[in-house]
Formats: C-alpha cells, sequence, structure tokens
C-alpha cells in the first residue's frame, strides 16, 4: 500500500509522537514550527520555535515542546495558544507529562559552561512556572541526557545519555535510584511499551537494546549497520521497528542504497530481521507505532512523514504464527 506523505516542515524531522486514541500525530522539526494534525491536516496547533521534544498530555487537552531556543512551552492543543513559558540556560533536549498530566520534566543541555539539569514543575503550583522555580532540579555533570521517558505510575524517569548509559532519576525526591552501561555510545531515543513493563532503546553504537522498566535488565540487542536513531515497539505484536542511517552530513556523498535509510522491522523475541522499508531521502530520526498497531509513521532528515498503513497478509502471517 502506497504510504501517506506528509510535508508540514521544511527541514529535518527530529521527533514524532502519536496521541493515546491515535487520531492526532505531532511532529516537531528544525524549522520554527511544531505542527499536530489527523492524517493529512494540520490542525490550529503550531508554534514558531524550533522543536527537539514533544509530548502531549493523557487526555490530549496540553502538548509539551522543548527548543534549542532555550526554552519549555505549554500548549492548548485545540487552539494552539501558548499557556506558559520556562526559559532555560541552555537547549532542552527532552520533555514529558507524568501520567495524571499534572507535572513536567524537561532535560537542558550541557553547554555554553552551564551543565544538564533535570527540572520538574508541578502544573497545580502556577508560581512555579511564573517564577522559574522547579519543585526539584536533578543536576547531570558527567554526560548530558539525550532522551528521557517517564517510568511506570510517574515515579521516576529512565534516562538516556551521551555517554551510552542509562539511568532512573525520582521524581519525589533529589537522587539517581540506579544506573547501567549498556552502550557503548550516544542514545537517541527511548520509547516505552503500551504496559510500561519494557522500554527499547536506539543508539549510535549501531543497536537498538530492550531493558526492563523497573530493573533496567538487559533483555534483547537488535544489531544493524547504521546509527539507530529511534526504536518503537508493537502495541499489538512481538515485533521492533528500527529508523536510523548515517550521519545527516554525510548524506550527500552516498546513495540511498548505501545510506542505508529503510526502516526495519525485527521479531521481540528471536531478534531476527524479517522486513524493510524504503522511502525517505536521508537518515530516519523517529518512528512510532499507532495505538492500534495496524499503521507505523516515520520522520526523516529530509522532512517528510510517512505514513504506512500494513496490508492484511501482515496479520495473517502473525497469527499463523
Amino acid at each position: 500500500q502506497k504510504p501517506i506523505l506528509l510535508q508540514g516542515h521544511e527541514r529535518s524531522i527530529t521527533q514524532i509522537k502519536y496521541n493515546r486514541e491515535g487520531d492526532l500525530l505531532f511532529t516537531v522539526a528544525k524549522d520554527p514550527v511544531s505542527a499536530a494534525g489527523p492524517a493529512r491536516v494540520p490542525s490550529p496547533g503550531e508554534n514558531r520555535h524550533n522543536g527537539a521534544g514533544v509530548h502531549q498530555s493523557w487526555d490530549t487537552r496540553h502538548v509539551l515542546t522543548g527548543s534549542a531556543d532555550n526554552s519549555c512551552r505549554l500548549w492548548d492543543c485545540e487552539t494552539g495558544k501558548q499557556l506558559a513559558l520556562v526559559k532555560t540556560s541552555s537547549a532542552v533536549r527532552t520533555c514529558g507529562f507524568d501520567f495524571g498530566g499534572n507535572i513536567i520534566m524537561f532535560s537542558t543541555d550541557k553547554q555554553m559552561g552551564y551543565q544538564c539539569f533535570v527540572s520538574f514543575f508541578d502544573l497545580r503550583d502556577p508560581s512555579q512556572i511564573e517564577n522559574n522555580e522547579p519543585y526539584m532540579k536533578i543536576p547531570c555533570s558527567d554526560s548530558k541526557i539525550t532522551s528521557a521517558v517517564w517510568g511506570p505510575l510517574g515515579e521516576f524517569i529512565i534516562a538516556g545519555h551521551e555517554s551510552g548509559e542509562l539511568n532512573q532519576f525520582s521524581a519525589k525526591v533529589r537522587e539517581q535510584l540506579s544506573n547501567i552501561k549498556e552502550h557503548t555510545k550516544q542514545i537517541n531515543d527511548i520509547q516505552t511499551s503500551r504496559d510500561m513493563t519494557m522500554f527499547i532503546t536506539a543508539s549510535k553504537d549501531n543497536t537498538a537494546k530492550l531493558f526492563d522498566c523497573t530493573t533496567l535488565e538487559h533483555l534483547k540487542t537488535f544489531r544493524t549497520e547504521r546509527p539507530v536513531n529511534s526504536a518503537a515497539l508493537s502495541p499489538i505484536f512481538d515485533h521492533v521497528v528500527l529508523g536510523g542511517g548515517q550521519e545527516a552530513m554525510d548524506v550527500t556523498t552516498t546513495s540511498t542504497r548505501i545510506g542505508k535509510f529503510e526502516a526495519r522491522f525485527f521479531h521481540l523475541a528471536f531478534e531476527e530481521e524479517f522486513g524493510r522499508v524504503k522511502g525517505h531521502f536521508g537518515p530516519i530520526n523517529s518512528v512510532a507505532f499507532h495505538p492500534d498497531g495496524k499503521s507505523y509513521s516515520s520522520g526523516g532528515e529530509d522532512g517528510y512523514v510517512r505514513i504506512h498503513y500494513f496490508d492484511p497478509q501482515y496479520f495473517e502471517f502473525e497469527f499463523e504464527a
């Protein structure tokens, strides 16, 4: 089946996310526009700052964006109106809501003489935003955070670092709960399973790895010949999709075949690759399964988002297997 091709950005996509119901797809890019829309139709929810990360509340009322313009912003999803602005000393790399939609976290880069921090704000206390005073701020002096997600029950966040380390940071008290290092290079993306028991990481060391959310136990490894920029877990099958490619600065010197810009599918249990999907003219920077598992989307360095619906044979094969 031909994919739905979305062109809402002029520069490379940095992250894509579905909301809980799957009727909206949020995209952020290196251009000054972040958009949310059903399929091809852009919504009024566009904002004018370069997006590095995006996350929506569980009821899709609010959207949180982090940017290289040294800010984290809260938006009304329906109207696109900016509700809050938190200014930072360096670029915001990651951001996210807890499950109740009351607490937000974001991490800032280690740059311009400033160290990396994870900040937590409680939206039920407006003074925290107004005074730019988070209820908790945790420094990360060794290596900056490059990806982060909330863990089960919102008690901690799971953070991946430029060094390849993984941490659990408590959202209640100012401490690091655990630390492991299974990757040898930067962790580009972290995504959890639907039931929040597992998460998958994507790394520049050419692998994606599966972990237990609570213990950080390493469970599986999916190997490729190129940097992995993003990885996602199917909500209905034991399948994994990986997206990546060579470094963007080297793309113009090679063909799309050599650059390996396909989305690659692996079996979760057997760690074996069983399919590839071509289409992007540059590295894939973000992948996401639709919540119903019947399609997936990919956002690339070429500025396009491609929505692929699986053929009926995909489901017949899995059920037979």
